[in-house]
């Protein structure tokens, strides 16, 4: 379990991010697999999601998840849609109490956030479409657009870390033709492949975004093999699949 260290000063919070250890399932799903959409027995997935629930002190029934599809669409849970506990989406917000908000990643960037003055909760999936799309920029305009006065906090959780982020040229160029200034994210390895720095990349977008109240849990979720699930690890080990972890952020009373 790792926190966000701005985040743990507010006490109306709860946030976490989950590392992969603590649950039930076995295999290269061991143990705390919160992926529903995984290959892993559901039974075992959601006993993982009900240790997760627990340790947010709610029902299994009140944690929310997404069903992720590296889009930038943004949606806020209200009274309205608070039923249905699992939206279509790469990020979420929402100032309803008590209703766990989370996000599953295997080398994706996991976001947690907290605006504090009007106490609305965030969480974002960024893998490299969403951020490189707008998944960042649309989840902060969301919650500023519910208020114009507002002080944000934000999280950034273990990722893929720049020395294990191989890509090829035409990846590099989806980024620059984006922005000539993305050039800064990327190492050149040899004549076709480049190291992409994604962490920095999230950085740079807060930052655009004129958000400095944020801090980074410095961890590589491809080289830590014992705390996290790693999608790229999965395909170079020839996995049929692999496990997700959860971040998962909530409102007290």
């Amino acid at each position: 379990m790792f926190f966000g260290e701005k985040l743990r000063n507010f006490k109306n919070i709860q946030h976490c991010f989950f590392s992969k250890n603590g649950g039930t399932s076995d295999g290269f799903y061991s143990s705390l697999n919160c992926g529903i959409g995984s290959l892993d027995n559901k039974e075992k997935v959601f006993k993982n999601l009900e240790i997760v629930s627990k340790k947010f002190n709610v029902s299994l029934n009140d944690l929310v998840l997404m069903k992720q599809t590296h889009s930038n669409k943004v949606i806020q849970i209200d009274e309205k849609n608070s039923h249905i506990k699992r939206f279509e989406c790469d990020a979420l917000i929402t100032k309803i109490e008590n209703i766990p908000i989370s996000v599953l990643t295997a080398d994706c960037v996991p976001i947690l956030i907290f605006e504090k003055l009007n106490r609305i909760i965030g969480c974002i999936h960024a893998g490299w479409k969403g951020a490189l799309n707008g998944i960042i920029e649309n989840t902060i305009n969301k919650i500023r657009s519910l208020n114009s006065k507002n002080e944000i906090y934000v999280a950034i959780g273990p990722c893929i870390g720049k020395k294990s982020y191989e890509v090829k040229t035409d990846f590099y160029e989806k980024f620059l033709n984006n922005d000539k200034q993305s050039q800064f994210f990327f190492d050149k390895k040899n004549e076709d492949k480049f190291l992409f720095d994604l962490r920095g990349y999230v950085n740079s977008r807060l930052k655009k975004m004129n958000i400095h109240n944020f801090d980074n849990i410095e961890l590589d979720t491809y080289m830590e093999k014992k705390n996290f699930f790693s999608f790229r690890r999965s395909v170079h080990l020839k996995e049929k699949d692999y496990g997700r972890c959860i971040s998962t952020i909530c409102l007290k009373t």
